[in-house]
């Protein structure tokens, strides 16, 4: 794991009218790395990921990605510099198959416009064996015919094809079964594995707590502060989701409860 920020982002702050949504969040995660974003509803969580993803604009703050500051003007953007996000309805087509889908709206064609068929299978192919994602039987089978956690290998794994540096991962074990919420969390300590920075979400701490390098928590759309996983307890990234005090707040004294 890097010790320099593949993402270092610096007093964002996003406003949606009267609304605060975010105000002065910094946010970091290093390449080979899970950080986890934490938070209860209306922290602030997807209003920072769809900023990183360019769909949100900002209205102040820095964003620094691989030691350099940049401007994110809209999703291609981020997917320029190498940062793809797999969202809670993993975007996939049920009627079309995993080859379809891993490069929907990037099929590869020959100079007669016809699809590069053999090419995208073995990508394709490729792609979910360096993942060690056994459990589909044919990349030719429609995405309608798998399970959960297979579907959502197939939308990690389209994330990961396209030379990805960062991956951000939105409740990808919502709705899983056990059996396929482990299956996912094998996925992403493998995408950390292989020096990919992964930022996860999920309300689930116990599968932050079995993937997490780090924790950050944030709270009514500010920091409360950043935790090693393997220092601290759940119940105390709890409290601070709850309970937290802000960490650029002035004259803001811990309430006790």
């Amino acid at each position: 794991m890097s010790d320099t920020p593949l993402l270092e982002i610096r007093d964002l702050t996003k406003t949606f009218g009267s609304v605060q949504a975010l105000t002065d969040v910094d946010f970091e995660v290093r390449s080979g790395e899970v950080m986890a974003l934490v938070g209860d509803n209306g922290a602030g969580k997807s209003t920072l990921i769809k900023c990183i993803a360019g769909i949100h604009g900002y209205d102040s703050g820095e964003i620094i990605f691989d030691g350099k500051p940049v401007t994110i003007n809209g999703p291609k953007d981020a997917v320029n510099l190498g940062i793809e996000v797999v969202y809670q309805d993993l975007a996939l087509c049920d009627n079309l198959d995993v080859v379809q889908n891993m490069y929907l709206g990037r099929e590869e064609r020959d100079i007669f416009f016809r699809l590069k068929e053999p090419a995208m299978e073995q990508r394709t192919s490729e792609t979910l064996k360096g993942l060690r994602v056994t459990t589909i039987q044919s990349i030719r089978q429609a995405v309608a015919t798998l399970s959960g956690g297979q579907r959502q290998s197939v939308a990690v794994a389209r994330a990961v094809m396209w030379n990805s540096k960062l991956v951000i991962l939105d409740e990808p074990t919502a709705a899983l079964g056990v059996a396929q919420t482990e299956q996912v969390l094998e996925l992403v300590r493998r995408l950390a594995e292989q020096g990919l920075a992964v930022v996860l979400i999920s309300h689930n701490l116990h599968d932050i707590f079995e993937t997490a390098t780090r924790i950050t928590v944030l709270r009514l759309g500010r920091n409360v502060g950043v935790w090693e996983r393997a220092a601290c307890t759940q119940q105390e990234i709890v409290h601070a989701i709850t309970a937290g005090v802000p960490t650029k707040v002035s004259g803001v004294a811990e309430v006790v409860v």
